[in-house]
């Protein structure tokens, strides 16, 4: 017959780093769309927070540690979004981040949601590093070496 549930190897949907840019797979669901049948605005910034998180796990950053540690996390300290054309229904996005630039205490990402070369939406995020009572800190050393070489060189 074949192997049960509790056998099979399945993984969530993950990304990846091509070169410096990290890409991200994203499926429209019914759910992801507003009564005229396009991707509700709001949603982008989700799925964009999706491949933010993804971008960081595959760089080898652990939030969620350094967050149990009561270290810090990173919030979004600033978003500029822009939108080019509608998502709909059942379309196969790919949300392509760059890192452009590491300080101390943050970084900012570009993104992109494609479908099929088409940019959709972009947005330039600052995402800071905080303490867990909201405070700014430097973000782990580790953590900066990580971005380093990811550092969109690019055009």
């Amino acid at each position: 017959m074949g192997a049960g549930v509790s056998e099979l190897n399945i993984s969530p949907v993950a990304g990846r780093f091509v070169g410096a840019e990290h890409v991200f797979p994203v499926r429209v669901y019914f759910e992801d769309t507003d009564l005229s049948g396009v991707v509700y605005h709001a949603n982008y910034l989700r799925f964009m927070e999706r491949a933010r998180s993804d971008m960081l796990r595959c760089a080898g950053i652990d939030q969620r540690a350094a967050h149990e540690a009561g270290d810090g996390v990173y919030v979004v300290r600033d978003i500029a979004i822009r939108y080019a054309a509608p998502a709909r229904l059942d379309d196969a996005l790919i949300v392509v981040s760059r890192v452009l630039r590491v300080r101390a205490a943050s970084v900012n990402i570009q993104q992109r949601v494609m479908r099929d070369g088409e940019l959709l939406t972009q947005a330039d995020v600052e995402a800071a590093f905080v303490t867990p009572n909201g405070r700014a800190r430097r973000q782990p050393q580790e953590w900066v070496e990580a971005f380093v070489p990811l550092v969109w060189k690019g055009n």
